[in-house]
């Protein structure tokens, strides 16, 4: 039985870090520009797949995303299946701001995906942009931008970002299924 408390400042997870299990649940590509040393990246969209080896885990499990926002939904994802968790408060960047290091593995030919704040950020951007210009061709085209502005405005009044989402999808994005596979092994075969 897991007895982790639902959130752990970076400071006291810092010290607890050998006896957590730290999953990163940001895309490959975040989770690429910077994780928590140890973590193991469980991509939200793919954590019920990963729920066998989530509950074969021995000690505490601790949830990761960039702010605490997406690893607060897999708490609760999670907790509806029986499976306890805590999360890292304030995140990647809370645990950068209070001094710890992120790990970035050695970044070789292939490009690290930005993150994906950065991903909705150019995206939105650029879809206001396009409606404003082809708004000049054609008046409805503005609507496009005022889609957007709803969208960044619903966004921030809920914490949810169906951009988000939706970019998550793309093939940079997702785990390939041997990481994903690797990672659930290793899971598997911690078991104590």
């Amino acid at each position: 039985m897991n007895t982790t408390p639902p959130g752990i400042d970076p400071d006291r997870a810092r010290t607890r870090l050998q006896e957590l299990t730290v999953v990163d649940v940001r895309t490959p590509g975040e989770y690429a520009s910077g994780h928590l040393p140890g973590a193991h990246n469980i991509p939200l969209g793919a954590l019920r797949r990963a729920l066998p080896a989530l509950r074969a885990v021995d000690g505490g499990l601790l949830l990761v995303c960039a702010s605490g926002a997406r690893a607060e939904q897999a708490r609760a994802d999670l907790a509806e299946h029986g499976v306890t968790a805590a999360v890292l408060t304030g995140g990647t960047r809370g645990w950068a701001e209070h001094g710890h290091e992120l790990h970035r593995p050695e970044r070789g030919r292939s490009r690290t995906p930005w993150a994906m704040e950065r991903q909705v950020r150019l995206t939105a951007g650029a879809a206001v942009l396009a409606g404003l210009g082809l708004g000049r061709v054609h008046p409805a085209w503005l609507l496009l931008s005022a889609g957007v502005a709803g969208g960044l405005v619903f966004s921030a009044l809920t914490d949810t970002c169906g951009m988000a989402a939706l970019l998550a999808r793309l093939p940079h994005n997702r785990p390939r299924a041997t990481d994903l596979e690797a990672t659930l092994a290793v899971l598997g075969s911690a078991r104590g």
